[in-house]
């Protein structure tokens, strides 16, 4: 009882000083930032009551720690779902003066994250400061140089092609487009992730990651295990029930944008494997895979946009809510010109609708590492990080360790 009574006095020290006062930690000889120092402030509350033990990953990988150094503080923020649950449950939470908010102090740090380990920096940087408006003028700027193009090598509408797109657009002009998109949102994300595991895991955790450990990483990502608030009942909404909406929705979308890939996937194979172009009847496996991704992502962004806007303030960093809506808006987008192309790519708009589709989808992939979809590769990597943790021998960290 004394020690959790020193630790939350030292919390709430912590809490009155200066936000803007950074202090060193040991790697790296680098300063917290004033969202670092906070999530490092209510870890200690955290770790001193431990009420919320057993709601997600979060808590029991906080127990393994004596102190929060940043490397730390960004692994606990990508291993929260921000389900809500701990909020809701904790008796430090706001207007308690010690103003405990574990979700909201750990989606700041994910924001920074995304930034931190952006490649290039620059962008990461921009996106931060502007993902909406980014995202929608990458989308539009990008549609309109495609339309521009269409009309300098012949008319934006023409006679009904039979769904060739390739009329349109010859087959080696777009795969040499989406090739280097895809290529450059790859290589992006593959860095940033590279970048975080080296930072926030030590170095001999791959030699001890067990195929269980891989396993139940893949099985926690795939079920988004997290999002059950630690009870299967789901995440908490703004009026304090629970609902498993944002679990369902999430998964609309992830499997929804994974049937879309795995469309594009065997459509490549059809060309040139096969020797069978593109344009595919509406019964073929692209167009049935594609459809079923369409609509997919037509439910789960349509679902997570209304609840962004539904979300009380406690539940998430408002500061977030433009990147995450320009992305999601951005899937949205992805479906809808999709969907419209498919059930009108034998009109005299398909030149007009492809150029739209063409150039959202671009807008996607060059935003990929930068927003929304990254939560998902660094989430992914800390979750991994857990599993092999929990599978070591129980020892005490001092920060960074």
């Amino acid at each position: 009882m004394q020690q959790l009574e020193s630790l939350i006095d030292d919390a709430r020290n912590a809490q009155s000083r200066p936000p803007s006062r950074p202090r060193t930690i040991p790697i790296k000889a680098l300063a917290l930032s004033a969202d670092e120092e906070e999530a490092g402030r209510q870890m200690q509350i955290c770790n001193a009551c431990r009420y919320c033990e057993g709601f997600c990953a979060v808590f029991p990988a906080m127990t393994r720690r004596l102190e929060f150094g940043k490397a730390d503080l960004h692994y606990l923020a990508n291993l929260c779902h921000n389900c809500g649950a701990c909020l809701h449950a904790c008796q430090y939470a706001p207007p308690h003066e010690f103003a405990v908010n574990v979700p909201q102090a750990m989606a700041k740090l994910r924001r920074q994250t995304y930034s931190d380990y952006a490649f290039p920096s620059a962008l990461g940087a921009l996106y931060k400061r502007a993902g909406m408006t980014v995202a929608f003028a990458l989308a539009g700027g990008l549609a309109l140089f495609l339309i521009l193009a269409i009309m300098a090598t012949g008319g934006l509408f023409h006679q009904p092609l039979a769904g060739n797109f390739y009329a349109i657009f010859p087959h080696n002009t777009l795969a040499a487009m989406f090739g280097a998109v895809f290529g450059f949102a790859v290589i992006a994300l593959g860095i940033g992730v590279t970048r975080f595991w080296r930072d926030v895991t030590p170095a001999d955790y791959l030699n001890a990651a067990s195929g269980e450990a891989v396993a139940e990483a893949a099985h926690n990502v795939l079920r988004l295990k997290y999002l059950d608030g630690g009870h299967g009942k789901g995440c908490n909404d703004e009026d304090d029930r629970f609902t498993l909406l944002r679990r369902r929705f999430h998964h609309f979308t992830f499997y929804g944008f994974l049937l879309c890939f795995a469309a594009t996937s065997v459509a490549t194979l059809y060309h040139y494997l096969l020797g069978l172009p593109a344009p595919y009847p509406f019964l073929s496996l692209p167009v049935l895979l594609g459809t079923a991704g369409g609509i997919g992502l037509l439910i789960g962004p349509a679902g997570l946009l209304w609840l962004n806007f539904r979300r009380h303030p406690l539940q998430g960093d408002e500061a977030q809510k433009p990147m995450d809506r320009g992305f999601i808006a951005l899937l949205l987008l992805t479906s809808v010109t999709g969907l419209a192309l498919l059930a009108w790519r034998d009109s005299v708009a398909m030149g007009l609708l492809l150029a739209v589709h063409l150039g959202v989808v671009m807008a996607l992939f060059l935003t990929l590492p930068y927003g929304k979809f990254a939560h998902g590769i660094y989430r992914t990597a800390a979750l991994l990080k857990w599993s092999i943790e929990k599978r070591q021998p129980m020892s005490l960290k001092l920060a960074d360790d």
